[in-house]
This record gives C-alpha cells, structure tokens and sequence, in this order.
C-alpha cells in the first residue's frame, strides 16, 4: 500500500459515501484510478464492507448489554456449537474470542430487560456447553463505533 490507499482508506472511513470522483478530490487522484484503487482494497479484504449506522433506540432496540460467556470444555464441539448460535442469532451484535475469566464476550442488543433475560436463560444457558453467563446492562453510550486509527507506515497519524 502506498500513500494513496492511506489517504484513501482513511476518506471513505470518515465517507462511506464518496464516489469515486468525490474521492478523487480528497486524494489528488483521477477517479477511474480511486475506482481501481478501491476495487483492490474491496478485493483484497483491507475494505471489508459499507454499511449504514442505525440509533437503536430509534427502531426499538432499548437495551446494550456485554455478555462474558465461559464454555464447559475446551472441545472443537463445544466452541462450534457456541459459534453456531453466534451466528444464528441477531440480537449478538459482536462477540469476540477474549482471554481472563470468561472464553467470549458478547455486544448484544434487546428491545427490552425481558427479551434480553429470555435470550440469555432459553438460548444461552440452554446451551450445554454454557457453564458461566455474566451479564452488563449499558446504561449510556460515551463513544460508539468510531474509524479505525490509521497509521501510514511512516507511523504519523493521517489526519
């Protein structure tokens, strides 16, 4: 990567949005090279998407909890089954691989405590390579999803 894909990745981090010709005046570059510039990003997985944020609260979704979630047995099995209902299930919104006291934490979002205690006791603690479940209910939000800090390989800061 060279300093245009910096300039680049940073851009369509603060812009999903850009086209390609909008790009091309932020990064001094012409917009069919922003365009194949972009392709390679896309291609290569460093661009791994373009989504739209969404304020919970606005469509229901009251309730932000993290979730500790500690497995029985260490089995391929085990982490599979868990995996599986990672995946299968909406309300997880992140979940991550941690080391400490628990083998995952979980990002979830409910419309209510109820639904949120109902998914924990009937989907998560129903699975039996569950053996601990402690849970954090969000009571505000400081910082949300936030870009990426980029680093250009000469290590300064893109701005």
């Amino acid at each position: 990567m060279d300093h245009f894909d910096w300039h680049i990745l940073s851009a369509l981090q603060k812009n999903g949005r850009l086209t390609n010709r909008e790009l091309s005046e932020v990064v001094a570059l012409s917009p069919s090279q922003c365009s194949r510039r972009r392709l390679t990003l896309e291609k290569e997985s460093i661009i791994r998407g373009y989504s739209v944020r969404i304020h919970g609260p606005a469509v229901g979704l009251n309730v932000m909890a993290f979730v500790q979630v500690s497995i029985k047995d260490h089995s391929t099995e085990s982490f599979g089954a868990f995996q599986k209902l990672v995946e299968s299930n909406p309300m997880i919104q992140e979940a991550y691989a941690v080391s400490g006291d628990a083998d995952y934490m979980l990002k979830l979002v409910a419309e209510t405590l109820e639904s949120l205690s109902d998914f924990v006791t009937t989907k998560l603690l129903a699975l039996q390579t569950v053996s601990h479940v402690k849970s954090y209910i969000g009571l505000k939000s400081l910082k949300e999803v936030s870009p990426l800090p980029l680093y250009r390989p000469s290590t300064s800061p893109l701005k």
